[in-house]
């Protein structure tokens, strides 16, 4: 599968050039993925360059294994865990530039037995370390309809979350959903109920609700930024990408030079630890990035991605 795998890269170049490049640089790529940025980024350091790269998927670890770079260093763990390994090679406060892709990687998607897609019918699995953890249709045959509609309703911000977690729980009353497929057809019929259109496939948001909610993917963000000034060297780069608006919004304002709580009243996810993150203003915003409408063309899953730029000024 690793072989015959073809993956289109967000913001490539853009994700890399901003990281502004010394050729005898330490960087970071917390999200392996298929390597496309990684490769990348190897290919402006010379012989005494550095990168280190991240995955908790084991399947992107066996692709960047495929890497044989002595000056590339692999990581099979979440990216919140960073600080404990950069810790451990003594680089605490040397990264000259942090890169990150939020989200799935086509690699997870496109494979049924992932569980991530509703368009592909497989179990429904929905973890990025499909080696640890319960699966999204463990959580779901267990939960109760208030915890359903909470991560719809929060995660998803799903309009229909009520009705969707309603017939949810109709179902598990006759029959496991065990299947990507049971959850596409219980939401499609629920949308159907309401007479409601929409542009987008219905289960869309829910199956990205479910999936953030079981690999703790806003967590994972918050824990990270909290530790990334310790990361950093001075005016060290940390690019993000995020292709969803509650991980835009928890990286906009941690990058924001003026943070209030009256600004981050529009969403509840724990906003005082967001204010806290970067309370000391260590980072200044540099830009904002959107894929181009030619990127768009060629690969439609960019069109939701944001790159943002921030450096370490103290």
């Amino acid at each position: 599968m690793i072989n015959n795998y073809k993956h289109n890269t967000v913001l490539l170049n853009e994700a890399v050039n901003s990281l502004h490049i010394k050729p005898d640089g330490i960087y970071v790529d917390a999200t392996f993925g298929s390597g496309g940025h990684a490769k990348l980024i190897l290919s402006k350091l010379n012989k005494n360059g550095k990168l280190i790269v991240m995955d908790r998927d084991p399947l992107a670890i066996k692709v960047a294994y495929n890497i044989l770079d002595n000056r590339c260093y692999i990581i099979y763990d979440n990216f919140s865990n960073m600080i404990k390994y950069i810790k451990k090679l003594n680089l605490l406060g040397h990264i000259d530039g942090i890169l990150l892709d939020l989200g799935i990687s086509s690699m997870q998607l496109d494979d049924s037995n992932r569980g991530f897609s509703y368009m592909k019918n497989g179990p429904l699995d929905m973890r990025m370390n499909n080696t640890i953890g319960y699966t999204a249709g463990y959580w779901l045959n267990h939960a109760k309809y208030n915890d359903i509609y909470s991560v719809l309703h929060n995660l998803g911000e799903e309009r229909y979350a009520k009705y969707i977690s309603k017939n949810i729980c109709r179902f598990k009353k006759y029959n496991s959903v065990t299947s990507t497929m049971d959850l596409s057809k219980i939401i499609i019929k629920s949308y159907k109920n309401i007479n409601t259109y929409s542009k987008k496939h219905p289960a869309t948001k829910s199956f990205r609700a479910i999936r953030m909610f079981i690999n703790k993917e806003l967590e994972e963000i918050k824990l990270l930024l909290s530790s990334i000034s310790h990361i950093l060297s001075f005016k060290g780069i940390l690019s993000i990408i995020s292709f969803h608006s509650l991980e835009d919004r928890i990286i906009k304002h941690f990058m924001s030079p003026i943070t209030t709580i009256d600004s981050v009243n529009s969403f509840s996810i724990n906003q005082q630890s967001i204010l806290n993150i970067n309370k000391d203003k260590k980072f200044k915003f540099l830009k904002k990035i959107k894929p181009s409408l030619n990127e768009i063309s060629n690969n439609r899953r960019s069109r939701s991605a944001i790159l943002r730029i921030a450096q370490k000024i103290y």
